[in-house]
């Protein structure tokens, strides 16, 4: 089949000075992906790819740009999953690694695990040869002013701040038909040292099976009590397509648990599914020498591609 990939950069309420940023970062995430696959990569490569790009823009809470924890730390998520066989590995609490996605690729393929976390993965990271950062390499200014005016536990107390940056994710299908999943975070400003978000587990932030495959962002712990991807994922298994599973569970979430939620899922057909209940999501996919992309509800930008 034709390949196809899709990105997203985050679900919240992005400000009008970001919405180009996000955009670009999600476009230019997507055409690598893509390359990569026409080029005789895997899906999974171009997932990889496509994620580490978004990791290394700090308009995303992913990687270098990460929100900051109580103490002004950046402690990192990420988590892929091959749809074929439900292989699938993932990092939590991970500090000074600049690209979490790729860790926890290395969990999957070269451990007998699904999770890794904290000094585990680090001490596992150094074994794989990844260059260990100076303390506070993934800081950002902006960062720094999100925690001071707005984290705290913002979020989890449910005031909301007006946050710039966001979770990242990618889904994608190869020629061959390999489906693969990833998602990474830096999880939410001024959480509790130690916090595992939603973005770790499998079930939740990444999920990926023989019917389809999906990354979630929005808010975590609401997403983890829902189990949001995997929910996704069995409402395509009962019949439903990837836009109406996609439309569905976030609906669901939402009006349960009060919480905003986005995701992104693709079918085992190459069907695309994008919904989220929050204002804003940026997004953007590949297919048939297209490139699609949007932020805001309805919206669907077309570029074409050579």
């Amino acid at each position: 089949m034709e390949p196809i990939i899709l990105v997203h950069g985050g679900a919240g309420d992005v400000p009008a000075s970001k919405v180009a940023l996000k955009l670009s970062g999600c476009k230019k995430a997507v055409i690598e992906g893509f390359k990569l696959m026409k080029n005789g990569g895997t899906a999974l490569d171009a997932v990889e790819a496509a994620v580490r790009i978004m990791e290394d823009e700090p308009v995303f809470n992913a990687g270098y740009g990460s929100a900051l924890n109580i103490e002004g730390e950046v402690e990192m998520d990420a988590s892929v999953m091959i749809g074929n066989d439900l292989r699938a590995g993932s990092v939590s609490i991970v500090k000074d690694i600049a690209h979490p996605i790729s860790l926890a690729r290395k969990v999957m393929e070269k451990t007998p695990h699904v999770i890794l976390s904290g000094e585990g993965g680090k001490k596992f990271a150094l074994e794989q040869g990844f260059q260990i950062l100076d303390k506070g390499a993934l800081v950002t200014e902006d960062a720094k002013t999100d925690l001071k005016y707005g984290g705290h536990f913002s979020e989890l107390k449910g005031n909301h701040k007006k946050g710039d940056v966001g979770t990242v994710g990618a889904v994608a299908i190869d020629a061959s038909g390999m489906m693969v999943a990833g998602t990474s975070t830096g999880g939410i400003c001024g959480k509790m040292v130690g916090r595992c978000s939603d973005t770790s587990q499998i079930g939740s932030g990444t999920y990926a099976n023989k019917y389809g495959v999906v990354s979630t962002t929005g808010y975590g712990e609401e997403i983890l009590k829902f189990c949001l991807a995997h929910t996704i994922i069995k409402e395509m298994e009962n019949g439903k397509s990837a836009q109406e599973a996609t439309t569905k569970s976030i609906k669901a979430m939402t009006e349960q648990l009060h919480k905003t939620a986005g995701a992104i899922t693709l079918s085992k057909g190459g069907n695309i599914g994008i919904d989220f209940s929050s204002k804003s999501m940026s997004w953007a996919y590949i297919t048939k020498k297209q490139l699609h992309y949007g932020i805001e509800h309805e919206q669907d930008e077309i570029e074409s591609l050579i």
